[in-house]
């Protein structure tokens, strides 16, 4: 049992780790973030990715992570503006505007203008009101699908056939 249950933990923590790379959940694509920018929203420091474990217990396998945005990310749902939300949303809206460069005839480059939209884009989340709602659309990353079921099958439909050649090697063993 044990076995299988370390066949699983491996093979699923791999599925998982890759639906970062996949920017979706198995077949199920993650949403577009509204900010253009660098990378996916859900891998820009990594962070999350590397926070996910995976525990064997005696009759099961649990997938965990520290990271306290993990479940809002991984289910989706709404936040609520705070004031230390806005200071981070100002603070964020200063760095990035102080890196828009201008020309000498005056106009800001490609680059430039990237930065500036993300500027403004923190820009309008920290001229939200405390109170008002952000909705966090749901990127699933760890979870129940098809593909896990089909998976977990095979895995212990393999495990099974193992433990009569086992046994008889066992048996084999002790003679």
């Amino acid at each position: 049992m044990k076995s299988i249950l370390t066949d699983i933990k491996v093979n699923l923590s791999d599925e998982f780790d890759r639906n970062f790379e996949r920017k979706e959940f198995f077949s199920k694509k993650w949403p577009n973030r509204k900010m253009d920018g660098p990378g996916s929203v859900m891998l820009q420091t990594g962070k999350l990715r590397r926070s996910i474990r995976a525990r064997v217990g005696n009759d099961s396998v649990t997938w965990s992570t520290s990271e306290p945005y993990a479940s809002i990310h991984n289910e989706g749902g709404t936040i609520t503006v705070t004031r230390k939300m806005k200071r981070y949303f100002w603070a964020k809206y200063y760095e990035l505007a102080g890196k828009v460069k201008y020309r000498k005839d005056g106009k800001t480059s490609k680059a430039s203008m990237k930065v500036s939209k993300q500027a403004e884009f923190y820009m309008n989340l920290a001229l939200m009101k405390v109170g008002d709602k952000i909705t966090i659309p749901q990127r699933q990353f760890l979870g129940d699908a098809p593909e896990i079921r089909s998976t977990m099958k095979k895995i212990i439909n393999d495990g099974m056939r193992e433990i009569p050649k086992r046994l008889i090697k066992q048996r084999l063993n002790n003679k």
